[in-house]
């Protein structure tokens, strides 16, 4: 993509609503921009990042045999009052009316919905398990929507929910998930911390978040530093063999947010190891048995030819959420470091005189090379001068610069320049392109 026909509209000062860091970049970076309070327009460079996030999501929970389908944003009310939820979940539910005066709302959460899908389906054992997840926005009416996305009105979130026959299978499903979290968090730079959690209004008797340490974090956080330095479960995991080792390896370790934290467990732990942090929440996992099916009537029908309700959990990744979450995690005085995996774009091109015969050539040829190899370029031809392009790269946060001019190339050079170490070198093209391709 060549700068010059790009939609990119940043900023030099920091906006004076944005209070945290990864808001003050993601609107300097041009990545989003407010369209009202707790909810934002996603600019081209930030629609990347979060497609990019979007499709680690959904090959992990593909790797990990769960479904995908799409829901609406808009139910019907009645479903939620099968559930008993209507009348107690609150003021961040935006109720609506059609002209038809029926009552709807707009889903901050898919339980009921994809419970009445399932029950009008599935009527026999023999079709589970089962796990089903879509990619969708979402809205919860936040009292104070506040720190961009990361608490927004509206979000785009993933949200799974397994269907077993009995306790057994549903834990097996919920390991499932807490293994393809721990993958997924990985993939994108990040070290996710599994720590147990309340269950809140989803409901259910066990429950995960996983947090991103970060100095920004909305939660204090506690837990033995051995969590932080474990690797994550590798790519060829077997997702049917028996998960429980690996699991009970994370939670037989102390970990806690400030809401469920028990000082006298972690001075259990010896001081050397203890870790107390802040962090953000990006995904949330729930096993909440016949919560919903007892009450809406999925059931099936067992081996021994009696219907049953079934074993059921939900499992959501804020994706949206993340690009703040991993803006918080990445970033330096200059601007945002991406993660190679959720990067808008791979190269950041530039030109140090655009106009010029032999630098325009070479440019266009690298330009062309890089991505005939596949990689996803951002070419800088504009004549803006070179100090104002080297700061939009580094506060865009392109994982590599590859930088040409006129004096490097009567030696036949050109400068590559790593976003997250800084490192800059002089190779030659060939060189160069071997570098970025390592």
């Amino acid at each position: 993509m060549r700068l010059s026909r790009y939609f990119l509209p940043t900023l030099k000062e920091n906006p004076a609503e944005a209070q945290i860091m990864s808001h003050r970049l993601m609107l300097r970076a041009g990545l989003m921009r407010q369209s009202s309070a707790g909810i934002y327009s996603w600019l081209p460079l930030g629609y990347r990042v979060l497609k990019n996030i979007e499709q680690i999501v959904r090959e992990e929970q593909d790797r990990a045999g769960a479904v995908e389908l799409l829901m609406p944003t808009i139910q019907s009310a009645d479903l939620w009052r099968e559930s008993g939820r209507y009348d107690d979940y609150g003021k961040e539910m935006l109720r609506i009316t059609d002209r038809h005066d029926r009552e709807m709302l707009y889903g901050p959460t898919n339980e009921e919905l994809i419970t009445d899908i399932f029950r009008s389906a599935v009527k026999s054992y023999k079709d589970l398990p089962l796990n089903l997840y879509h990619i969708q926005w979402k809205f919860r009416d936040e009292i104070r929507p506040r720190f961009g996305v990361m608490r927004g009105r509206e979000f785009l979130m993933k949200d799974a929910y397994s269907f077993d026959i009995d306790k057994e299978g549903a834990r097996q499903a919920y390991n499932k998930m807490f293994v393809a979290y721990l993958r997924t968090f990985d993939r994108m730079g990040l070290k996710a911390i599994p720590m147990a959690a309340d269950t809140g209004p989803i409901g259910g008797d066990m429950s995960h978040e996983f947090i991103v340490l970060a100095d920004t974090g909305e939660s204090e956080v506690f837990c033995h530093k051995d969590l932080v330095a474990m690797d994550p479960p590798d790519a060829g995991i077997d997702y049917e063999s028996d998960l429980q080792p690996l699991i009970n390896q994370r939670t037989a370790l102390y970990a806690a947010t400030d809401e469920l934290h028990d000082e006298s467990e972690f001075n259990k732990i010896p001081e050397s190891d203890r870790l107390t942090a802040r962090g953000i929440e990006v995904g949330h996992i729930f096993y909440f048995g016949t919560k919903y099916s007892a009450s809406m009537g999925a059931v099936v029908t067992g081996p021994d030819g009696k219907d049953v309700p079934v074993e059921m959990g939900s499992y959501g990744i804020g994706v949206s959420r993340l690009v703040g979450g991993i803006v918080e995690a990445c970033h330096d005085d200059n601007g945002i470091i991406w993660p190679d995996s959720v990067a808008p774009f791979s190269v950041g091109l530039i030109n140090l005189k655009s106009g010029d015969t032999g630098t325009d050539n070479e440019c266009e040829a690298i330009y062309a090379e890089l991505t005939n190899r596949g990689f996803s370029v951002l070419y800088d031809d504009t004549d803006e001068r070179a100090g104002a392009k080297f700061g939009q790269m580094d506060l865009i946060g392109l994982p590599w610069q590859l930088i040409v001019g006129p004096r490097g190339l009567k030696s036949g050079v050109v400068e590559v320049k790593r976003r997250d170490t800084g490192k800059r070198e002089e190779l030659s093209r060939e060189a160069a392109m071997n570098l970025i391709a390592a």
